[in-house]
């Protein structure tokens, strides 16, 4: 089904939201206690495809082996549910990719199973080989035992035209974050856990999950530089102030 008239749209799908400590959100700097954030999704609706840019996580697999995390997510905050919200059936997503493979970034990839999945080497190896402190952040693989269709990059990649993975390493090994220009606004640059709030980018503090914390300074600067370069806004991945304001799914941005 063609939902996009022949332009670029893109659809910002609720996911629901989890908890986190303060010092791990900002990491060493907190304040400490619980903040709850949110997760979610950025379908690209594009005349070659649909490309879905990460997918929340499981709701089952949290409870099972996160349940510190204290998700909620309603039936309505689904991939499928999201999904039907514009119109569109699982079966319809051409392409997924995920910024990097944590488990509230993959929860929803073995739903969509006619999707090729568009993996970084390194985060693919990574999700394999994973040092054992990233052991929770790896610890929903269901969707890599289904067996998907993977294109494999190693460098910056065009997806479709106006559609760019940039690579954006220290959170995980083959981290990416997305960069969408459209033809009615500024471009739109969505950091993944390269940058989890607004805060981060302007602190320059990272999270406290990481594999390579200079790695992951690195790639805040370089995220600054390539919205000033392309006059883009910044989406981060867990900012639960700016998610309020953004336009959700069904409404689009174009």
């Amino acid at each position: 089904m063609t939902t996009n008239g022949g332009e670029t749209r893109v659809y910002l799908l609720d996911g629901g939201t989890l908890v986190i400590d303060g010092y791990h959100l900002y990491w060493n700097l907190g304040p400490g206690g619980e903040v709850r954030f949110p997760c979610y999704s950025v379908l690209v609706d594009h005349p070659q495809g649909k490309f879905l840019f990460d997918t929340g996580y499981d709701l089952e697999h949290v409870l099972k082996v996160l349940p510190f995390e204290k998700p909620e997510q309603t039936p309505a905050q689904t991939i499928p549910a999201q999904l039907k919200l514009i119109g569109i059936e699982p079966g319809e997503v051409t392409h997924v990719v995920n910024s990097h493979y944590h488990f509230d970034h993959v929860g929803g990839n073995r739903l969509l199973p006619n999707a090729t999945t568009i993996a970084h080497e390194r985060e693919l190896n990574q999700l394999h080989h994973h040092e054992p402190f990233e052991r929770l952040g790896y610890s929903d693989t269901s969707f890599d035992a289904i067996g998907p269709r993977y294109e494999l990059v190693n460098a910056p990649t065009e997806l479709a035209p106006g559609v760019e993975l940039l690579e954006t390493p220290g959170h995980t090994a083959g981290h990416m974050s997305l960069l969408v220009r459209l033809s009615g606004r500024r471009p739109m640059l969505f950091t993944g856990d390269a940058a989890y709030t607004t805060k981060s980018l302007e602190t320059e503090v990272i999270a406290g999950f990481h594999l390579d914390p200079r790695a992951s300074v690195a790639s805040i600067r370089h995220l600054k530089k390539v919205a000033e370069d392309n006059e883009a806004e910044l989406f981060c991945s867990h900012d639960a102030a700016s998610f309020a304001g953004w336009q959700k799914a069904p409404a689009y941005y174009r």
